[in-house]
């Protein structure tokens, strides 16, 4: 098992998608999009959100449990045929894959399923499982249906960029690193055009596949305890019996090899959008009117309600559930929200239900007893609450929690505050996505990955030593406008060693601001000169 490849990250190609022209990443524990207003730094933040519900199970079907059945395997799941062709498993694939299943889970659990286990899948199972993980590829509706529903939009053609000659392609690529063979990549591969959108999945039958512990996900220890107790099952000699007990253990192969090919997209995402203080203010208007207008429904036909996109929609529904979500979680699991709230809130956010069993938020300012209404705090206090109850009640380590501008409506020193609290949620095994314009985000950033590099006991003493992150824990994404019906451009851009910071363009403004200035000084000296 030390033979299998290693894969390299996950790679994302997003071509002419909103004002996107082109666009080319991959996703880090820590991931920051910077640019200029209007070139789609949120729109790929919602297609990466609406991947990560498709490919981690999230429920574009209501019977769909958003941490355990992906929808991978979905359309396989309420019977035992593998495949749309009735492809059977035989006698001796199914004798081969069971031995296989059977010394893997040996091996990993002497290994403890430790963070660096892999085991390549032989030759003989292989095929199996590259059937059933192009069989995603026919999911392609599914896909569509999600993205236009997180856009609000009717359809997904809405969404190509306007000037655009080909339609929008997203690109999923992984490569296997290999020095015996090369490889072609897997791909799973989206385009959306006027006349039909259309999804696909190559699996080049040269590529090898593996299962891989790794990238502080914990979801992978579950999934393997699953495929344990499918191993240790009593085997049905009976022919109907051994097929679908050969059918059950290939879906939860596929699944932990399906995941490891998207990985980190299968992981469960929230997002947090930039307009989420003016959505909790108003969250039970909003519901009161949703109420009254779908009562209505019969005698309104021909009128039609905007759509609510399915960010604004997920966001509005978590909502309503944090008090009861507040129950069900045991007290302890998270305690980077008060952290947050002591050093950035100064105070505590609660969640309260009330008598007509919507939730009321409050606030609790430091030293004093009684609550206020979470309408009556500060600018500050309402954008960050969302965040504090987010971490408090629904976000996991391994989850996805995506922010859009989280420096609104704080002041620098906050903001930088801020940052070094995100930091600390990614430490706890938290992904992070967040869309800025604050140079002061990117400067504390750029200061903890910088930080990273000195002893411990060199850092100890600077704001954020806890709270350091590796360079390879951070990517930033800078978003180039184009020219007139062009599109943007994305590009990483790392730490610049001389400034001290990502270099994402306020420099030039500051810059230009102060060659501004100088030169409005000079012209004042020159007219009190003339008089």
């Amino acid at each position: 098992m030390s033979t299998a490849p290693t894969y390299k990250p996950l790679e994302i190609e997003v071509t002419d998608f909103g004002p996107i022209a082109k666009a080319k990443l991959d996703l880090r524990p820590l991931t920051v999009f910077v640019g200029p207003s209007n070139t789609g730094k949120s729109y790929l933040a919602m297609l990466i959100y609406a991947l990560h519900r498709f490919f981690g199970g999230y429920a574009t079907d209501p019977r769909l449990n958003p941490r355990s059945i992906p929808l991978f395997l979905y359309p396989f799941f309420s019977r035992f045929w593998l495949w749309e062709n009735e492809r059977e498993v035989t006698a001796a694939e199914s004798n081969a894959l069971l031995n296989w299943a059977t010394h893997m889970l040996m091996q990993a659990q002497a290994q403890d399923y430790a963070e660096g286990f892999r085991a390549l899948v032989p030759d003989e199972v292989a095929p199996l499982l590259r059937l059933m993980l192009r069989e995603a590829g026919n999911r392609g509706e599914l896909l569509e249906h999600e993205i236009a529903r997180c856009f609000g939009s009717e359809n997904t053609a809405r969404l190509v960029r306007h000037g655009s000659k080909h339609g929008s392609r997203v690109v999923l690529k992984r490569h296997a690193a290999e020095a015996s063979r090369p490889a072609e990549p897997f791909a799973y591969e989206f385009k959306i055009d006027c006349s039909g959108d259309s999804f696909s999945a190559s699996i080049p039958d040269a590529t090898p596949l593996q299962i891989v512990r790794a990238d502080n996900d914990p979801w992978y220890h579950s999934k393997l305890r699953k495929l344990d107790s499918l191993v240790d099952e009593p085997r049905d000699d009976e022919e109907d019996g051994a097929q679908h007990h050969a059918d059950l253990l290939l879906r939860s192969l596929a699944d932990v090899i399906g995941t490891t090919i998207v990985s980190p997209l299968h992981r469960v995402a929230h997002y947090l959008p930039a307009d989420r203080a003016g959505v909790m203010h108003a969250h039970r208007v909003v519901l009161a009117f949703l109420i009254q207008q779908s009562s209505r429904a019969v005698l309104q036909r021909e009128q039609s309600l905007p759509m609510l996109s399915g960010v604004l929609a997920d966001f509005l529904e978590q909502l309503v559930s944090f008090d009861d979500l507040a129950q069900r979680k045991n007290k302890g699991d998270w305690i980077l929200d008060t952290a947050l709230e002591k050093k950035v809130l100064g105070g505590m956010v609660r969640a309260k239900q009330s008598a007509t069993g919507l939730p009321v938020f409050t606030y609790q300012p430091a030293g004093r007893k009684e609550e206020i209404p979470l309408m009556q705090a500060s600018s500050m206090v309402s954008e960050l609450a969302p965040v504090v109850l987010y971490l408090r009640h629904v976000v996991q380590p391994g989850d996805v929690l995506i922010i859009e501008e989280p420096e609104s409506h704080l002041h620098p020193g906050m903001q930088a505050a801020f940052t070094r609290q995100l930091a600390a949620v990614v430490r706890a095994g938290v992904r992070v996505m967040i869309t800025t314009h604050s140079d002061y985000v990117l400067e504390e950033l750029a200061n903890l990955v910088r930080m990273s590099e000195l002893p411990k006991e060199q850092r100890a003493d600077l704001k954020g030593a806890n709270q350091a992150l590796s360079p390879d824990d951070v990517g930033v994404w800078l978003f180039e406008p184009g020219q007139q019906n062009e599109g943007s451009q994305v590009k990483e851009i790392p730490v610049d060693r001389d400034s001290g910071t990502f270099p994402a363009g306020y420099g030039d403004v500051t810059e230009a601001l102060y060659n501004t200035s100088v030169e409005i000084d000079s012209r004042i000296i020159e007219s009190k000169n003339h008089t």
